[in-house]
C-alpha cells in the first residue's frame, strides 16, 4: 500500500522558519516526482514546490527564495525547508507524488503549519 505521510507542521511567528517532512512506504519512492501543496481555509488547493526524481526543483513564485524543497532517496523522505514565514503561509500542507499535471493516489491528513504572531 502506496503511503505518504507529511509531519513537521506548527505554530510559528512571522519570519520564522519550519521543515516539513514527507515520509515514503509501500513505493519505489525514488522514481516520481513529489509536490508539495497548501490549502489555506476557503481557498484552493495550490502546488508550491515540487522535485523531479532526478533532483530538479520548481517553485511557486510566492513562495521562491524562501522554500527549498529536497529529498534523500535513501530514506524515502522529501523535504520542505520554510524560512521567512509570512502569515499568508498559514495552510495545511500535503505532499503527494505528481505526473505532469497531475497528481498519483491519494491526499494525505496533511500537517498544519500556522504563522501568527
Amino acid at each position: 500500500q502506496v503511503q505518504l505521510v507529511e509531519s513537521g507542521g506548527d505554530l510559528v511567528q512571522p519570519g520564522g522558519s519550519l521543515r516539513l517532512s514527507c515520509a515514503a512506504s509501500g513505493i519505489t519512492f525514488s522514481i516520481y516526482d513529489v509536490g508539495w501543496y497548501r490549502q489555506a481555509p476557503g481557498k484552493q488547493r495550490e502546488l508550491v514546490a515540487r522535485i523531479s526524481s532526478g533532483g530538479n526543483t520548481n517553485y511557486a513564485d510566492s513562495v521562491k527564495g524562501r522554500f527549498t524543497i529536497s529529498r534523500d532517496v535513501a530514506k524515502k523522505m522529501v523535504y520542505l525547508q520554510m524560512n521567512s514565514l509570512k502569515p499568508e503561509d498559514t495552510a495545511v500542507y500535503y505532499c503527494i507524488r505528481v505526473s505532469g499535471d497531475y497528481t498519483l493516489g491519494s491526499w494525505g491528513q496533511g500537517t498544519q503549519v500556522t504563522v501568527s504572531s
